[in-house]
């Protein structure tokens, strides 16, 4: 308690001095006498309203933190380079939309996405609005001394495992929107052609090159395509190429070289296919003996993403006198998919 008097009277002072600088320049009159008179009134007590400004500014901070901490998670990740329309976000706390004249999607593309499924309203002929999804966190206990302490460290804690739970379900159903639904001319979903290895055929980059051609046969220009590999089709093409063992192991930043004129990415957490049929798993679903997890290619310019809001939520230990704790959770609303159902395709693992 002692600790967050100190601060909240350090944070006033500097305030005042700030503003007290501020108004000097824009009147002429001395800084120093200004500067003086309101950290005089920033002194004086508010028994009433006190708690809820100091409360008010450090849930300003740790949204901040946070919104900061999800800009960090998503550098060098498969989304990179994906146009983002986030300033065309509407709404409010309990639900976040975009308009698709915004997004440049086409609706009947959305009634056929198999991710969400997308909560839509029509608007119009032409519009409909795209409900961003939302995300929540369960909530954190964090004792006042943590929460209003001069020493960041919880702060960063709290933030990074917050920050890790929602950027890694949103890459999850990120991914999962870029795979196609099923097999088709401007969809293909092929199959690899590799040497059975426990259960499964490998990657090939003839595989690869399969694929490119099967984009070329639909009329879908191969510029701007983002491979992303799957762990298990990294491995594979690790172990038959040299070359590329030796991009991947000086890779930067989390991309690798380019090869084939295509964008090379990885990620573990790739969509499922069932093999007989080429038919994606529905998000979230059991994954069985007949899946087999998939590699995603996607045509960089021709997605979309938007994020909307961060919310920071907390309960007051002054609430809680039997735990006398805080607790701390966030909320986030983004979507990420395809604006056409075309341009993108997905290499399966085939069974032996």
């Amino acid at each position: 308690m002692k600790t967050r008097l100190i601060f909240g009277v350090l944070c006033s002072l500097l305030i005042s001095a700030v503003a007290g600088v501020g108004i000097s320049v824009a009147t002429g009159l001395p800084a120093l006498p200004v500067s003086g008179v309101l950290m005089g009134i920033s002194l004086i007590p508010l028994p009433s309203m006190a708690g809820v400004a100091l409360a008010t500014v450090y849930g300003e901070v740790w949204t901040k933190e946070v919104i900061k901490g999800f800009n960090l998670a998503v550098k060098d990740t498969f989304l990179d380079g994906i146009p983002d329309y986030s300033q065309y976000v509407v709404g409010d706390d309990e639900a976040q939309v975009i308009h698709s004249v915004f997004f440049g999607v086409n609706p009947a593309v959305l009634i056929n996405n198999s991710t969400y499924p997308i909560a839509i309203a029509a608007l119009d002929g032409s519009d409909v609005a795209i409900s961003l999804d939302k995300y929540q966190t369960t909530a954190t206990p964090i004792t006042d001394d943590e929460l209003y302490a001069l020493s960041y460290d919880k702060m960063a804690a709290v933030k990074q495992a917050h920050v890790d739970a929602i950027v890694g379900n949103r890459l999850k159903k990120a991914i999962h929107a870029m795979a196609p639904a099923s097999h088709a001319a401007k969809t293909p979903v092929l199959l690899t052609t590799g040497a059975l290895a426990n259960g499964s055929r490998r990657l090939l980059w003839e595989d690869v090159i399969a694929l490119r051609q099967a984009f070329i046969d639909g009329g879908i220009p191969i510029e701007d395509l983002r491979l992303v590999l799957s762990s298990s089709h990294t491995n594979d093409l690790l172990l038959a190429d040299q070359a590329f063992a030796k991009s991947y192991v000086n890779r930067q930043e989390g991309v690798i070289s380019n090869q084939l004129g295509l964008e090379i990415r990885e990620y573990a957490m790739n969509p499922y296919y069932t093999v007989s049929t080429k038919a994606k798993l529905a998000f979230g679903g059991t994954v069985t003996a007949t899946e087999r997890q998939a590699s995603v290619v996607f045509n960089v310019k021709r997605a979309r993403k938007a994020t909307g809001k961060t919310k920071m939520y907390f309960s007051e230990a002054k609430s809680d006198p039997l735990a006398q704790r805080n607790l701390v959770n966030f909320r986030n609303y983004f979507i990420a998919l395809p604006s056409q159902n075309e341009a993108i395709g997905a290499i399966v693992s085939a069974l032996s």
